[in-house]
C-alpha cells in the first residue's frame, strides 16, 4: 500500500514539526513548504500529492489568495484543500470554504478530526 502524500504550508515551523510528525506516525508522507509561493511552485511539477493542509494567515500571500491558484493549476485542481486556521470567529469556515477549501481544520488542530478528514482521501 502506497502511502498518502500530504503537503503542509505553513510559515510556522514548530506546526509543521507537529503536523508531520503526527502524520508520519499514522503513516502519512509528509512534505512541506514555508510558504504560499514556495508551494506554487513546488506544486506546477508535483503529481504525487494527496492533500493540502494550507495555513491561512501568513505573511506574503496567505491561505484565502493561494487557495483558487493551487486550484487553477491544471495538475492539482482536483487535490482536496484543507484550511488550518486560529481564525474560529463565525463566518471564518464559510470563508475559507468559498476560497476553495475543501474542509476547514481550526488551531490546536483536533489529531482525530484531522486523520478522519483524510481518510477519505
Amino acid at each position: 500500500m502506497t502511502k498518502k502524500r500530504v503537503l503542509i504550508i505553513d510559515d510556522d515551523a514548530r506546526n509543521i514539526f507537529a503536523l508531520s510528525a503526527t502524520l508520519r506516525a499514522k503513516s502519512y508522507d509528509c512534505i512541506s513548504c514555508s510558504g504560499a509561493p514556495e508551494a506554487l511552485e513546488l506544486l506546477k511539477n508535483e503529481n504525487s500529492i494527496d492533500a493540502i493542509l494550507i495555513d491561512m494567515m501568513m505573511p506574503e500571500m496567505d491561505g484565502y489568495e493561494a487557495i483558487p491558484l493551487i486550484k487553477g493549476l491544471k495538475n492539482q485542481k482536483n487535490t482536496p484543500i484543507f484550511a488550518v486556521t486560529a481564525q474560529a470567529m463565525v463566518g471564518d469556515k464559510e470563508k475559507c470554504l468559498r476560497a476553495g477549501a475543501n474542509e476547514y481544520i481550526s488551531k490546536p488542530i483536533n489529531v482525530d478530526q484531522l486523520l478522519q478528514l483524510l481518510a477519505k482521501i
